[in-house]
C-alpha cells in the first residue's frame, strides 16, 4: 500500500542501536508452548480442539470484542482443529481453508516471492510457537468480509527492499481491506517495505494490543476511505524507531488509543515525523500513553476530534494537539487503564512474542510485580528501602517499586542478589519524588568509623539490570557547616552493576554526585543515562563504568563558598574498556565563564594501569567550559589517557589543538552510543 499524501523527509542518523527480540518471560497459569508443541513430530499434524492449550480459547478485548455485523466478538479458530506448520505451503493451506483452524507457526518460514501476503480466511487463529514463529519477507492479507481472525505471538519481519519511502513495493506485515473482528496481539512487527499494519477500506472492530512495532517508516495506517464507520482499539503497543503513521487514523468513527509507548531514541538511524494523528473526520480518545522524544507527538486535522487524558510527554517537541468532543469507550466495552508513568517499563517487559502467553491480566502480573511506597501509609511500604527489602533474593523478573510523591530522607541500598528492580516515581514530574540523605566521606557511622566516598551514597545500586525513572536522587550534605572534615565527597547515587538505566531522573549534589562504578576492576559495568539532569561541581560524574550520558543536561554548580571552579568528569577506566561518553547533551549552569574543566584522569589508588576515558560529542557547551577543557590529576597527565571531543557547539566549544583534541570522523564512527553499550539495548 502506498499513500499519495506528502510526508516529512526521512532524517538519517549515523548509527542505529540494534533492537533484539523482546524478552521471553513465562506467564503463570498458562500452558507453555514448548510442552504443547513438543508433541508434534511432523508438520501440520492436527491436535483435537478439546485437547488444545488454554490460549486457543481466549477472545479479544476492545472493539474486537463487540458483537456486531453478525459476529459475536473475536475468538479466531478455537472451534476448529489445532495444527502446527513449518512450511509456507502448509501455512497457506490452513490459512486459506474454509473451516476454522488454530495454526501454530513452529519455526521460521521464508515467504517466496518476497513481499507475498498470505491470504487469510475467516475463523482463524495464527499463533507463534513461543518466540520461534517467524514470517520473513512477507505477511498476511485479510480481504473484504474476512472476519474473526487472531494473529498472535509472531515475528513478522524483513520485506524491506532498500528504499526508505518505498512507493513501489506494497509489502505489509498485516494488511486488512474491508475485514472485521480482528485481534492483532503480542507480535513483533518490523523492517517491512511498506506498512507494519494497514487497516484499510472500512476495516472495523479491530483490537491491536501488546505488539512491538519498530524499524519502519510507514508503520500503522488506518483509513483510505471517505466513510467514517471504522471502530478500532489500540492499546499497550510499543512504537520504537518508527518515522510516521504511529498510527495515522483517517476517517475513523471511534479510535480508542490507550497505554501505548511511542519512543524515538536519539542517536539511532530513524527519526519520528509524528506520533498519533487524527485525520479527516476521526474521533479519537487518547489516554494514559507515554511519548518519549517524539516530534509532533499528537496531531489532528481541523475536522477531527481528539480528546486527551492522562498522557505523559518526555523530551517531545512540535505539535501536541487536542480539541472537540469524542466518545466514551466504556459505552462499548470495559477496560482498565495502567498509569502512564508505568507504561515504558511495563511495555518493554511485556510486548512482543512470549514463550508462554495468557490473558492480559496474567501477562501483566507475570511481567512485572509492582510494590507501592507512600509516606502517608497509603502504599504497601512507607520507605523505599523497606520495599527493596521485600524483593526476594535472586528474583528472576522485573519488580517495579512505584514511589508516590514526597521527600524520602533515607539511605537505599539495592544488593547484588536483587536484580531487575525499577525504582520509579509516580508523580507528574521527576521533582515530585525525592530520595535524599546527607552523608559524606568522613561522616561518622552509627556503629563506629566513618563513611568513605562510595559509602556516602544516598542510593547505592549493586544489582544488575537496575532502573531508576521519574524521580530525584540527592545528597544535600552541607559543606559550609562541615569544614572540619578532610573531604567533601558526598555521593547521591552510586552504581556498581551492569545494565543500569537512569531515565528521566535528577541526580544532584556538589562534589562526587554520580559515581558510576563496576562490581570489580575486571567486571563490565554499563550505564545508560537519558533525558536526565546531573548537577554538581567537582568530579561529579566519575568512576570506572562504561557510561553514556545521552540527551541530558549537565548542570554546573558553584562551590559552597560561592566560587566557580570545577570538573565535570573523573573517569577511572580500566585499560581496554570504554569510559564516559557524553552525547547529544547540554553542559551549562549559573557559574563564571571559563571556570570548569570537562574532565581529568582519576587513577584510583595511584593505579598506573588504568586508562581513563571521556568523550564529549554532539553536545552544547556553555561559556563556563575552559578553552583548554582537560587537566591533570594527582600527578597523572590527561595527555597520557583518552580525552576528546567531536562536533560540539555553543560558546564553550573550540577548535582542535594539542590542548584540545578532536576525534576524526573515522574515530567518531567507533565512539557512538551503540559502541559504548556493546550489544546491549537499554530497556529491551
Amino acid at each position: 500500500m502506498t499513500e499519495t499524501r506528502s510526508k516529512a523527509r526521512h532524517r538519517r542518523r549515523r548509527t542505529a542501536l540494534v533492537v533484539g527480540l523482546p524478552l521471553a518471560l513465562t506467564a503463570a497459569g498458562t500452558m507453555a508452548y514448548g510442552s504443547v508443541f513438543g508433541a508434534f513430530g511432523e508438520d501440520a499434524r492436527p491436535l483435537a480442539a478439546a485437547a488444545g492449550p488454554t490460549w486457543a480459547t481466549e477472545a479479544a478485548d476492545g472493539f474486537a470484542s463487540v458483537d456486531a455485523l453478525g459476529q459475536k466478538g473475536t475468538y479466531g479458530g478455537r472451534n476448529g482443529r489445532t495444527v502446527t506448520v513449518k512450511t509456507l505451503a502448509d501455512l497457506e493451506k490452513y490459512a486459506t481453508a474454509a473451516e476454522p483452524y488454530v495454526i501454530v507457526v513452529a519455526g521460521t518460514i521464508a515467504v517466496n516471492p518476497v513481499g507475498k501476503e498470505i491470504k487469510v480466511a475467516s475463523d482463524k487463529t495464527i499463533v507463534g510457537s513461543g518466540t520461534s514463529g517467524h514470517i520473513v519477507g512477507g505477511g498476511f492479507f485479510l480481504g473484504s468480509g474476512v472476519h474473526n481472525v487472531i494473529i498472535r505471538n509472531l515475528t513478522i519481519r524483513d520485506s524491506y527492499q532498500g528504499t526508505w519511502n518505498d512507493k513501489d513495493h506494497d509489502f505489509d506485515a498485516i494488511q486488512m481491506d474491508g475485514a472485521h473482528h480482528v485481534w492483532i496481539d503480542h507480535n513483533d512487527l518490523r523492517h517491512m517495505a511498506d506498512g507494519l499494519i494497514d487497516s484499510r477500506k472500512d476495516t472495523t472492530y479491530v483490537t491491536v494490543s501488546w505488539n512491538k512495532l519498530s524499524q519502519n517508516n510507514k508503520t500503522f495506517g488506518i483509513g483510505w476511505t471517505t466513510n467514517t464507520t471504522a471502530d478500532l482499539t489500540i492499546h499497550h503497543n510499543w512504537f520504537r524507531e518508527t518515522e510516521q503513521r504511529n498510527p495515522s487514523t483517517d476517517n475513523v468513527a471511534h479510535a480508542h488509543l490507550y497505554n501505548n509507548f511511542l519512543e524515538d531514541v536519539s542517536g539511532t538511524d530513524i527519526a519520528s515525523s509524528y506520533g498519533n494523528y487524527a485525520r479527516g473526520n476521526t474521533r479519537m480518545v487518547l489516554e494514559n500513553s507515554y511519548f518519549q522524544g517524539m516530534r509532533n507527538p499528537v496531531t489532528k486535522d481541523a475536522t477531527a476530534s481528539l480528546v486527551q487524558r492522562g498522557n505523559v510527554f518526555s523530551g517531545t517537541s512540535g505539535r501536541n494537539e487536542s480539541g472537540g468532543t469524542a466518545f466514551d469507550p466504556k459505552a462499548y466495552y470495559p477496560y482498565t487503564l495502567d498509569k502512564a508513568a508505568d507504561v515504558p517499563a511495563l511495555l518493554k517487559s511485556v510486548t512482543g512474542p512470549r514463550s508462554s502467553i495468557g490473558s492480559t491480566a496474567t501477562t501483566k502480573a507475570s511481567a512485572a510485580t509492582t510494590l507501592t511506597v507512600a509516606k502517608d501509609g497509603s502504599g504497601q511500604f512507607t520507605s523505599v528501602q523497606k520495599a527493596v527489602d521485600a524483593v526476594p533474593a535472586n528474583n528472576a523478573s522485573r519488580v517495579i517499586i512505584s514511589v508516590k510523591p514526597g521527600t524520602y530522607r533515607e539511605l537505599v541500598k539495592v544488593p547484588s542478589n536483587k536484580p531487575h528492580i525499577t525504582i520509579q516515581g509516580s508523580g507528574a514530574s521527576r521533582k515530585d519524588t525525592v530520595i535524599v540523605y546527607n552523608n559524606a566521606s568522613g561522616t561518622p557511622k552509627p556503629g563506629g568509623g566513618t563513611y568513605g566516598t562510595g559509602g556516602s551514597a544516598t542510593v547505592a545500586v549493586e544489582a544488575d539490570d537496575f532502573q531508576a525513572r521519574n524521580l530525584t536522587i540527592s545528597n544535600d550534605f552541607d559543606e559550609a557547616t562541615h569544614q572540619s572534615l578532610d573531604g567533601h565527597q558526598a555521593v547521591a547515587l552510586r552504581t556498581a552493576a551492569d545494565k543500569v538505566v537512569l531515565d528521566g531522573v535528577i541526580v544532584t549534589g556538589d562534589q562526587d554526585t554520580l559515581l558510576l562504578d563496576t562490581a570489580s576492576k575486571d567486571r563490565l559495568g554499563r550505564v545508560y543515562v537519558s533525558n536526565s539532569y546531573v548537577i554538581g561541581n567537582v568530579d561529579f560524574i566519575f568512576g570506572r563504568a562504561t557510561a553514556v550520558i545521552d540527551r541530558s543536561v549537565i548542570t554546573l554548580k558553584k562551590r559552597w563558598n560561592g566560587t566557580s571552579a570545577g570538573y565535570v568528569t573523573a573517569p577511572s577506566t580500566a585499560a581496554g574498556r570504554k569510559g564516559i561518553l557524553i552525547a547529544n547533551s547540554t553542559v551549562n549552569g549559573d557559574v563564571s565563564d571559563r571556570s570548569f574543566y570537562l574532565g581529568r584522569p582519576w587513577h584510583a589508588g595511584g593505579d598506573a594501569s588504568l586508562d581513563p576515558q571521556t568523550t564529549v560529542r554532539n553536545t552544547t557547551l556553555s561559556a563556563a567550559v575552559k578553552t583548554t577543557p582537560w587537566t591533570d590529576m594527582s600527578g597523572f597527565s590527561w595527555k597520557d589517557d583518552r580525552f576528546a571531543e567531536y562536533r560540539n557547539k555553543g560558546p564553550g566549544a573550540g577548535g582542535a589543538s594539542g590542548d584540545r583534541p578532536h576525534l576524526t570522523d573515522a574515530q567518531a564512527a567507533d565512539q557512538e552510543v551503540a559502541d559504548w553499550l556493546a550489544g546491549w539495548t537499554p530497556g529491551a
